[in-house]
Formats: structure tokens, C-alpha cells, sequence
């Protein structure tokens, strides 16, 4: 067996790409959006997972887009698909029937419970911030499968509670999501910059899986706004392959645009260094 020869040195975005990447699994269909989760895909079907279909929420599948696309109605995103349809054919007869295993989500805030905000802060009272909401991200956090969330770690964008669910996640804990007749089995993932998360089968609550190189757990502690259930042991998330990083800095964001390996300014890790 031919070991796996690791990159010396990467961004934290490329790694947390990778990370994301290694979540989906062969002949899964995947809805994924703008960014890291379209690269991620994208990363996957080159890689492990031949057979993974990519769904984009405008009413492409099977795109093999040759750049990153900036927004959906981008039309990079639709480059060789196999279907070109409507949003509404995409949530209605896809998600809506059940056809997709794996979506991708981030947002402004994730709780303890996995829930997302992506409609107001700090409440629907008295709010500040605004961004463009949610578009069909409750559909797939209450329908797909299962969720993986993607998320920069900073302490306010992991607070307790939510300001406003947007997308449900395990929303209070045990049998939240049954209660509210939800189909999809909640969030199995959240990949940050700090570490990968999940959570655990009982209480539902986020816990630790792993640190990524580089990163203490007092770091992610630090930037974590409610106490995460940390295991006696933590393992080091294992860092990007050769082959893994070639392909996205040659094939898939040859810019760096999403994946930030061209940021001078980056803080680097390579064996266990910042």
C-alpha cells in the first residue's frame, strides 16, 4: 500500500476544503453553493468520489465547471451538466422528493445544535445586520440527508443559541428534529478553519472530532461562544495530500480565489507550524 505523501505547507482554507471534500462519499448527489463547498465538491469527484453528482440550486446537475463560479446564476456553473432546469424543478421534484443525500451550508451564526442563522443579528426585534437570507438553504437543512456546514471559527459566529433559525439543525437536542416533522437528519459536520466538528449522538450538542496542525484546544475554546463535549483523546486532522492540494491550485481554484493559497498575508502550517 503506497503511503499518502502530505503537502508541506497550506492554507487554512485549502484544508478546510479538503476536509469537506473527504466527507462525501462516491455516487452521493451533493447540493453545494458558491465557494469552498462548490470547490469541495468539485475536489471530491477528481479524487475519491467519481460517480458524485453536483446539484446547484438555480437547476444545474452534473456540471463539471472548469472555474469556480461566484454565484449561481454564474454560468460557469452550468459548464457539461446533464441537466439544465428551473430552482423550482431543482427544490421541488429534487430536494423536496428526497433525492438529495448531502447539503452544504454555512451561514453567519451556528449554535450548539448545528442551527443556522442567515436572516438577521442580533434579532428579529432590533436588528443590524441583514444579509440576503436564506434562499433555499431551509429546504436542504430540513430535507437533504444530511448537512455539512462550512464556517470560519471566530466566538461570534459560534454562539449558544442562534439570533434566528434560519436553517434548523438539531434545534433544542434529542428528537427536535422529529417534533418539528422534519425529514433530513440534521447537520453531521461543521469544518471550520480551527478544527472539524460534529455531534454527539445522545445530546445532540457539537463536539470536538479534531484539531487541525497548528491549532490548540484552547484556541478553539477561545473562539467558541458555549462549551464543546471534548474527547480524552484529540487527533491531528490530517493534513492535505499532494495530490489533493495540486488539484485544486492547478485545476479547481487556480486563482486562489476561494481557497486563499495565494494570500501573502496567510498564516501557513506545515508539520505542526504556523
Amino acid at each position: 500500500m503506497t503511503e499518502t505523501k502530505h503537502a508541506n505547507k497550506f492554507s487554512r482554507n485549502e484544508l478546510m476544503t479538503v476536509v469537506a471534500a473527504r466527507a462525501l462519499k462516491d455516487g452521493e448527489r451533493v447540493l453545494a453553493g458558491t465557494g469552498i463547498p462548490q470547490v469541495a465538491a468539485t475536489l471530491a469527484k477528481y479524487t475519491h468520489a467519481p460517480n458524485l453528482v453536483i446539484l446547484v440550486e438555480n437547476g444545474y446537475a452534473g456540471a463539471q465547471p472548469v472555474h469556480p463560479f461566484v454565484g449561481t446564476s454564474d454560468n460557469r456553473a452550468l459548464y457539461r451538466s446533464t441537466i439544465f432546469t428551473t430552482f423550482l424543478d431543482m427544490n421541488g421534484m429534487v430536494l423536496h422528493r428526497g433525492k438529495v443525500n448531502t447539503g452544504f451550508l454555512t451561514g453567519m451564526e451556528v449554535d450548539m445544535y448545528g442551527n443556522l442563522n442567515l436572516t438577521v443579528m442580533p434579532s428579529w426585534e432590533s436588528p443590524k445586520v441583514r444579509p440576503s437570507g436564506g434562499g433555499g438553504a431551509n429546504d436542504m437543512a430540513s430535507l437533504a440527508e444530511r448537512v455539512l456546514v462550512i464556517m470560519r471559527h471566530e466566538k461570534r459566529k459560534f454562539p449558544a443559541r442562534v439570533s434566528y433559525i434560519t436553517c434548523p439543525g438539531h434545534i433544542e437536542g434529542p428528537e427536535g428534529r422529529k417534533r418539528a416533522g422534519l425529514r433530513g437528519n440534521g447537520p453531521e459536520f461543521v469544518f471550520s478553519n480551527l478544527a472539524v466538528l460534529g455531534f454527539d449522538e445522545e445530546s445532540k450538542r457539537m463536539k470536538l472530532i479534531s484539531l487541525h496542525p497548528g491549532v490548540t484546544l484552547d484556541e478553539v475554546k477561545v473562539n467558541t461562544g458555549f462549551e464543546l463535549i471534548i474527547p480524552n483523546h484529540i487527533p491531528t486532522t490530517e493534513p492535505p495530500s499532494v495530490e489533493e492540494q495540486e488539484l485544486i491550485r492547478n485545476v479547481i481554484d487556480t486563482s486562489g480565489f476561494y481557497t486563499s493559497w495565494k494570500e501573502p498575508k496567510l498564516a501557513w502550517w506545515g508539520k505542526g507550524d504556523k
